[in-house]
């Protein structure tokens, strides 16, 4: 052990050594005055009583004495040895530890002056021991974090032991390091506290770990905002301080970006990425320093805007994201234009939870989607309802089809010329326990929640499987034919046309037989891609078909480049044609170019006769609509086919119309 842990002990092994000296010194005198005593008459009374005694009884005790004392000197001295090894072992020891230890050890006087700096010191910090000495004991210690270091340090000094300290020293480098710190008090022969002995433990690496773990843990990755669980909690801050401070107003902001997707399909998740850190990156400029904005997942951003002056900032905040987001991005090669969708929800003292809070933001954002995106919607209480309705009713739709509660309808595609059936189209009803479900209220959203692809693999292998059997009973006529619609998400699916080819070999029905109809804005969202998917179909041996001509953007001559053979015109501009001339122009003019262009045409939605007359004048071939039949099940299609042969629907012929 160092001489300083043992100054105490040392001081008084030097007193027994002076001690035992002082009493060697003072038996020799004594022993010497005895001798000189016994050797010299005149050094004694000449009395009979003294000359009596015999003189070696005198020598032998005092030999005795010198015997005794040598004795009690040697023990003494050995005594005194033991001690020194061990001191000097102790100290050996205390170098040992101390110069390998990975620890900084270092000893300090009550002034602050350093007595002993242990060498981790250099190997941790760069100082070396001279460097040291030459400073300061709190020189080093970051500015911010002096005071505390002194507060430990009188808090050992008083009570004989400091509490574990973490703070910051300066490295010879100019870089900071992060020590964990004790103090242990150095108490001299009255108990006093003489100095300290602190150890130091360089946590640097283990506190950047930890640093990086609350990054990975309350922060995204890529855009490096706080994620959804920090938001929460400085959302459920902003909760507590409005219920305790009723002039506090905070608002919450869902944006998602609209068609993201299509970014990423396109372009690539790398571009989408480089896109989404672009999108902080504004949306953060967009904001005050009071405001937090975070990363809930995927393209989704929330902002929590608080300390607002009134509802109206909120508002104002959204159209200027609006604003900052409609300016073009640069990624890559690319100039991309985006739009977002906003759901805005205010703080109130009723709502408790910041789950809550943004569950209802994100419906605001739906219901802005909804409503046509690029748009902000507030929150009500009526979007919450709606919302859980929606929630129920993906629920039921997911049991429907577990059940297998969804049925095939048919709707007779008619000759116009002749009124023969020449073929029907599959439509999707959904059949409750409550009562039929018409498509208009379910489809959209199972085709949201991905869920018409098993719904229409179902319905195609089941109308090809069902029109096969009628064949059969209208054996002489011309054969017919089955249409089904292709929706987006079905469009997409990469493997469409694998999986179309595999429910035709599976029915066994005539692939030309078979009519599939996509619309013409998810035809011309990808023309290139279009084309190459249309003709996979198309080598099937399929026939396809324009389904709602005329309600998109795409033109007659842009459809010359998809190898379709049926174009349908929509139920609007049939609607329309017998009262309105220009409407009626228009439905000539698509007869006319489609025939141009070897296309058949079918006119969807006739319900009075009026309409039928100038289709057949107009030399429309195909019809379809209330005026000849309403979707019926199989039971009922089958019932008029063995009714009449050959098949003519007229208007009235049919209760069921």
């Amino acid at each position: 052990m160092d001489s300083t842990f043992d100054g105490a002990r040392v001081r008084r092994v030097e007193g027994r050594e002076w001690w035992l000296w002082g009493y060697a010194i003072a038996v020799t005198l004594v022993l010497t005055f005895g001798i000189f005593s016994l050797t010299f008459p005149s050094f004694h009374l000449p009395t009979d009583e003294w000359y009596t005694l015999n003189l070696k009884e005198w020598v032998r005790g005092l030999a005795a004495l010198v015997l005794l004392f040598d004795i009690y000197t040697v023990y003494q001295h050995l005594q005194l040895q033991r001690i020194r090894r061990q001191l000097v072992e102790r100290e050996q020891l205390f170098h040992l530890i101390t110069e390998n230890a990975a620890d900084m050890i270092a000893v300090i006087d009550r002034q602050g002056n350093r007595i002993y700096n242990s060498p981790a010191y250099e190997k941790m910090l760069g100082y070396a021991a001279e460097e040291l000495a030459a400073t300061s004991s709190i020189e080093q210690v970051h500015p911010d974090d002096r005071v505390r270091v002194l507060e430990a340090a009188a808090k050992a000094y008083l009570t004989g032991c400091g509490e574990r300290l973490e703070y910051r020293i300066r490295h010879k480098d100019g870089s900071w390091r992060v020590l964990e710190s004790t103090a242990s008090a150095i108490p001299d022969e009255n108990g006093e506290a003489q100095g300290l002995v602190i150890v130091n433990r360089d946590i640097t690496d283990r506190k950047r770990a930890e640093a990086l773990l609350e990054q990975h843990a309350f922060y995204d990755g890529l855009t490096n905002l706080p994620n959804r669980a920090l938001f929460l909690d400085r959302l459920q801050r902003a909760i507590a301080v409005s219920l305790r401070h009723s002039d506090f107003r905070f608002a919450v902001l869902f944006i998602d970006i609209d068609e993201f997707k299509v970014v990423n399909d396109s372009l690539g998740h790398g571009a989408g990425d480089d896109l989404l850190t672009q999108v902080a990156r504004r949306l953060t400029a967009c904001l005050r320093n009071s405001d937090t904005i975070s990363r809930p997942g995927g393209d989704e951003f929330a902002v929590l805007a608080e300390e607002l002056h009134d509802p109206s900032d909120a508002i104002r905040l959204s159209d200027r994201i609006q604003q900052r987001l409609a300016v073009p991005f640069n990624v890559g090669d690319h100039e991309i234009v985006i739009s977002a969708s906003i759901g805005i929800v205010f703080g109130s003292r009723t709502i408790a939870e910041a789950s809550d809070v943004l569950r209802d933001a994100e419906i605001a954002m739906y219901r802005a989607k909804r409503a046509g995106k690029a748009r902000y919607e507030v929150f009500d209480s009526a979007m919450q309802a709606d919302a859980v309705k929606r929630l129920q009713l993906e629920t039921d739709l997911r049991k429907g089809l577990e059940l297998d509660e969804f049925r095939v309808y048919y709707q007779p595609l008619v000759s116009l010329q002749s009124g023969e059936i020449v073929g029907f189209e599959a439509l999707s009803r959904w059949q409750r326990p409550e009562g039929m479900v018409m498509p208009g209220e379910f489809i959209k959203v199972a085709d949201e929640i991905g869920l018409t692809l098993p719904i229409n693999r179902q319905l195609l292998r089941e109308a090809c499987e069902q029109v096969c059997r009628w064949q059969a009973l209208v054996s002489g006529n011309l054969p017919l034919s089955i249409s089904t619609n292709i929706t987006a998400k079905q469009f997409a699916q990469p493997d469409l046309a694998a999986q179309t080819g595999e429910i035709l070999r599976q029915s066994g029905i005539d692939p030309h037989r078979v009519h599939l109809e996509i619309t013409e804005n998810i035809a011309m969202a990808d023309a290139e891609r279009s084309a190459v998917v249309l003709s996979d179909l198309k080598a099937l041996g399929v026939r396809l078909s324009i389904d709602d001509f005329g309600t998109g953007y795409s033109s007659l001559s842009r459809l010359r480049q998809f190898p379709v053979d049926i174009l349908k015109i929509d139920r609007a501009f049939i609607a329309g044609m017998d009262q309105d001339e220009e409407t009626r122009e228009i439905v000539k003019i698509v007869v006319m170019l489609a025939h141009s262009l070897g296309l058949e045409v079918v006119a969807e939605g006739i319900e009075r006769q009026e309409q039928l007359t100038a289709l057949k004048h107009l030399g429309c071939e195909l019809g379809q609509g209330y005026l000849f039949s309403r979707p019926a099940d199989a039971a009922s299609i089958e019932r008029l086919l063995t009714a009449r042969a050959p098949s003519r629907l007229t208007r009235g012929t049919w209760a069921g119309a």
